[in-house]
């Protein structure tokens, strides 16, 4: 090996090092990671394909980030219709303790999650890259997160469409949403409310992606991890 060769390997070992090093910490910070707020929406509207096309998007999300490991449920509601029972979106997301991409904890149980006490802000409800989302304020508004559920965690009473056909409609109802970046720590004031804020709407009715836009939302969803 001439003296040339023996002063460039040790460099490009030493760069080789340093670029698994780089990708290796992003990988460990995720790994711990239990709670998000998705980066994007799926991008049909209100069809998310049901809860199954929804808890498949968090969980594409959460491999993504090098969290996949851990089971995925969108927090969402479904209600009641045509003999099937509703499914409460406070029963299917696991016990907690719950921590964002910044090891930070947003909840400690399902108790304290629908609470006044819970920790979710728009400084805490973070994307499962560690991005916090567009608020009031910015441009454009991705506040709007899809729920169809109650404050405490539960469906609405079959009847009026709170969950754009139980998440499979893009072209009727409308779908009850929280606002990521709530202004305080009351949930009874809907407009501080993380997971019960109003209806969408707009000039399709409410589960059309326009429509969702229209009020400052994306589709985007809460997801947590179950185990």
């Amino acid at each position: 090996m001439n003296s040339f060769a023996r002063m460039i390997s040790p460099a490009c070992l030493a760069l080789a090092a340093i670029s698994a090093l780089a990708s290796a910490p992003a990988q460990a910070q995720s790994a711990d990671t239990s709670f998000f707020l998705t980066s994007n929406g799926i991008g049909n509207g209100g069809n998310l394909g049901g809860l199954a096309g929804a808890d498949s998007h968090c969980q594409t999300l959460a491999q993504a980030a090098g969290a996949g490991a851990k089971t995925w449920r969108a927090y969402l509601s479904t209600q009641a219709t045509d003999g099937a029972p509703a499914v409460n979106a406070r029963d299917r997301i696991g016990k907690g303790p719950w921590k964002n991409a910044k090891g930070a904890v947003v909840a400690k149980d399902v108790a304290d999650l629908h609470s006044a006490n819970n920790n979710l802000t728009k400084q805490t409800s973070l994307s499962e890259k560690g991005d916090v989302i567009n608020g009031r304020g910015d441009t454009p508004n991705r506040h709007d997160v899809l729920t169809g559920s109650q404050p405490d965690g539960t469906a609405f009473a079959a009847g009026e469409d709170r969950t754009c056909k139980n998440w499979t409609s893009s072209t009727q109802g409308a779908a009850m949403v929280g606002h990521s970046d709530r202004l305080g720590l009351r949930d009874d004031d809907a407009s501080k409310s993380w997971n019960t804020s109003h209806p969408s709407r707009g000039p399709d009715g409410g589960c059309s992606q326009a429509d969702l836009k229209t009020t400052g939302g994306d589709g985007l969803m809460y997801c947590f991890a179950a185990n």
